[in-house]
C-alpha cells in the first residue's frame, strides 16, 4: 500500500512539473517569437488570439488569456469522462498556468527576422504541448480532441489537427494579410512535426524474443504487461538445442520496461525490435490516468 501511495506521489510530482514548464514555455514562446512577428498559433490557443485580433478591429479587447480559458472549459467537461478526470484536471491546470504566465510574465525579444522566429518558436511550441503530453497532462483544446479519437481508433491524428488549424489560419490570413498566415501555417507545421517527434503513444513495436525460459517470462510478462504474448518451441541451428521463440506487440512506450524485465527474467534472452508499419486486431492501450 505506501509504495502504491508512493508511486502515486511520484506520478503527480512528475505531472505536476511537467504542466508548470509546459505552461511556462507556452507562454514565452507568446511573449518572444508569435506577438513580435504577428504569428498565429493552431488550436484554441490561437482562436483565442484571432478573437482578440478581430475584436481590435472594433475597437475592443478580449483578453486572450480568458479566451483560453473559456474556450477550453465547455471542451474539458464533455472530454472528462471519455479521457480521465485526473487527465482533464492537470490539462486545464495547464490552460490557467499558461494563460496567468501569459499576464504576469514579460520576456525580451530575441530574433528580428520573421523566419527565425517562426522555426524556434513554432518548435519550443510544439515541445510544450510535448512535455504535457509525456507527463500525462495536455494544453488543452484540441489536445481534448485529437486524444479522444486517437484513442478510439489506436493512431495518432495530429496531420489531420494541422488541416483544422489551417482553417483558422486561413480566416487569419484573409482578414488580416496572407504572408502573415503564410508563416503561421509554416510555424504550425514545425510545432506538428515536433509534437509527433516527440509522442509515440500509439505506435507500436514488435519484439521478437529467443529465450531458454519461455514460461517464466510469459508468467511475468503477462503479469505485467496487458498484451498476448506467443510462445513456438523452435531448437538452435548452432547449438541444436531446445529454445523458445515469444512473439509480442507493445507500445513504443512500454519497450524499456519490457526488456527490462525480461532480460530480469532470463539474462541471456535475445530481444529483436521490430517496427510495426500496421496492425490489425485488439490492441489493449493504458487508460489516461
Amino acid at each position: 500500500m505506501f509504495a502504491n501511495g508512493q508511486k502515486e506521489n511520484y506520478s503527480r510530482i512528475i505531472t505536476m512539473t511537467a504542466v508548470t514548464v509546459s505552461a511556462l514555455l507556452q507562454a514565452y514562446v507568446m511573449h518572444v517569437f508569435m506577438n513580435p512577428s504577428n504569428l498565429l498559433s493552431g488550436g484554441f490557443t490561437g482562436i483565442a488570439i484571432l478573437i482578440d485580433k478581430i475584436a481590435s478591429l472594433y475597437g475592443r479587447q478580449i483578453s486572450t488569456s480568458l479566451g483560453m480559458l473559456l474556450l477550453n472549459i465547455p471542451v474539458a467537461f464533455m472530454c472528462m469522462k471519455s479521457i480521465s478526470p485526473r487527465f482533464t484536471f492537470y490539462s486545464m491546470l495547464q490552460v490557467f498556468f499558461a494563460s496567468f504566465f501569459l499576464k504576469i510574465f514579460h520576456f525580451t525579444v530575441l530574433f528580428e527576422d520573421i523566419m527565425l522566429n517562426v522555426i524556434f518558436g513554432g518548435f519550443l511550441y510544439g515541445l510544450s504541448t510535448a512535455i504535457a503530453l509525456k507527463g500525462n497532462a495536455s494544453t488543452g483544446g484540441t489536445d481534448f480532441i485529437a486524444l479522444f479519437v486517437s484513442n478510439k481508433i489506436g493512431r495518432s491524428i495530429w496531420e489531420y489537427v494541422f488541416a483544422g488549424n489551417c482553417i483558422v489560419l486561413g480566416i487569419f490570413g484573409f482578414l488580416f494579410g496572407w504572408p502573415y498566415a503564410g508563416y503561421s501555417i509554416l510555424f504550425q507545421f514545425v510545432s506538428t512535426k515536433t509534437i509527433s517527434a516527440f509522442h509515440h503513444r500509439y505506435e507500436r513495436v514488435t519484439l521478437q524474443i529467443t529465450t531458454k525460459k519461455s514460461k517464466e517470462i510469459v508468467a511475468v510478462y503477462i503479469k505485467s504487461f496487458k498484451h498476448g504474448i506467443s510462445s513456438v518451441e523452435a531448437r538452435g541451428g548452432y547449438s541444436g538445442k531446445k529454445m523458445y521463440l515469444l512473439h509480442t506487440v507493445v507500445s513504443s512506450y512500454e519497450v524499456s520496461d519490457v526488456v527490462r524485465l525480461m532480460m530480469e527474467t532470463d539474462p541471456d534472452v535475445i530481444v529483436n525490435i521490430l517496427k510495426t508499419q500496421n496492425f490489425y486486431g485488439r490492441f489493449y492501450h493504458p487508460p489516461f490516468q
